[in-house]
């Protein structure tokens, strides 16, 4: 019997450097036209067609010579921090009821890492003394923590951030966005300076205000289907729901068995949006990387250990990949430094062309009315939120 070959679907990313607008790069994604993908395209075609807002100042993760660096971000922590405690001396949440909120921390480089210059930099598995550029995983949990507490869950969302104003809102949301990028950055920061060949790069393309749509039971299967593994130009489904999984609470608590506060964070996807998420490091494969293999098989005995199945596809452990940048269509090599070089002259989204529909997102996180302009497009879900409290 002949076999029938999938038909491929190309998208187009425009980048651009931000510093210099008239100097863009485009590279080509291929996407299989599964089932799956042609409704995940579908919900971005919807995404451009109705010029949602291209999410800038949450897009390039684990860049580590970036502008958005960790004196930056920690900066912008600060800053939201301040906003929500500014509102909660309104005392605002307290008339309503609710257990005044004040965020009693203040983020620094040194309070987010270790320095490189008094700890020796390496791994600490093999040598307790290599914790220079290392992350200090409790104050971003706690900060992590800050935002659960405030913004609640997509389906149940926080009566504290019901009752906030639109810039309250806003500085709520931050505190997720910026979590997850300081600690992108400080794995590659980390990686830069002992092993540059690793450094974990990648792209988080999402909208504000992306429908949400709920996935199919068929769906799960695609989660066994990748598991963990990343590739080079690798373009995965975003995680479109607030909460951490269960791997990434693996690695947060050093594989310690699950407790009422850890659990309480943990949840498997039940949506998916027209969102995807680029590897550009290099790739990460199990059959192929021992390191990863171990660290896998550590994943799934802990699983086990806490009442947890692998192989239940519900709980959405792993990535469901939905396509593959053409390295030397687009880059003309498939060299990690290479592409790495050639990216990082180039980190501005200013395109997307997606079967036949196009995007133009003609500004940058650095403008001066950004912050502004995200308020104004978040303001119709800022509403909501206040109106069905």
């Amino acid at each position: 019997m002949e076999q029938t070959v999938q038909s491929i679907k190309e998208i187009e990313i425009v980048l651009r450097n931000p510093e210099d607008k008239t100097d863009t790069l485009s590279y080509f994604i291929d996407i299989e036209a599964t089932d799956f993908n042609l409704r995940w395209l579908d919900a971005l075609k919807k995404n451009l067609k109705n010029n949602l807002h291209l999410e800038k100042n949450y897009c390039w993760l684990g860049w580590a010579t970036g502008a958005r660096n960790v004196d930056y971000l920690c900066q912008q922590i600060n800053q939201a921090i301040f906003q929500i405690n500014c509102f909660n001396s309104q005392n605002v949440w307290g008339v309503a009821g609710l257990k005044q909120y004040e965020i009693r921390d203040y983020f620094t480089p040194d309070s987010v890492m270790y320095s490189s210059t008094e700890y020796k930099v390496g791994y600490p598995s093999k040598d307790p003394s290599a914790l220079g550029a290392s992350l200090k995983h409790e104050p971003m949990n706690r900060l992590h923590r800050y935002f659960e507490d405030l913004q609640g869950e997509v389906w149940n969302l926080s009566p504290y951030y019901r009752l906030a104003d639109y810039q309250t809102k806003w500085a709520i949301r931050q505190l997720n966005d910026l979590c997850h990028e300081l600690e992108s950055w400080v794995l590659s920061y980390r990686k830069l300076l002992i092993e540059p060949e690793w450094q974990r790069p990648s792209q988080i393309t999402t909208f504000l205000n992306a429908p949400r749509y709920n996935l199919q039971h068929s769906d799960y299967e695609l989660f066994l289907k990748n598991r963990y593994d990343r590739e080079l130009g690798g373009v995965y489904l975003h995680w479109a729901q607030i909460g951490k999984t269960q791997f990434e609470v693996f690695r947060d608590e050093d594989g310690a068995d699950i407790d009422a506060a850890t659990c309480s964070a943990i949840n498997s996807l039940k949506f998916y949006s027209g969102e995807f998420d680029i590897e550009w490091g290099r790739d990460i494969i199990e059959k192929e990387h021992e390191w990863h293999a171990q660290e896998q098989r550590a994943f799934r005995e802990w699983l086990t250990r806490n009442g947890m199945d692998c192989n239940d596809p519900k709980l959405s452990l792993g990535y469901i990949k939905i396509g593959q940048v053409n390295l030397e269509k687009s880059f003309g090599t498939v060299d990690f430094a290479e592409i790495l070089k050639e990216l990082s002259a180039h980190l501005d989204i200013y395109q997307i062309h997606a079967d036949g529909v196009v995007g133009t997102f003609n500004y940058v996180w650095s403008d001066d009315n950004y912050k502004q302009m995200q308020i104004d497009f978040l303001r119709p879900g800022y509403d909501w939120s206040k109106n069905n409290a």
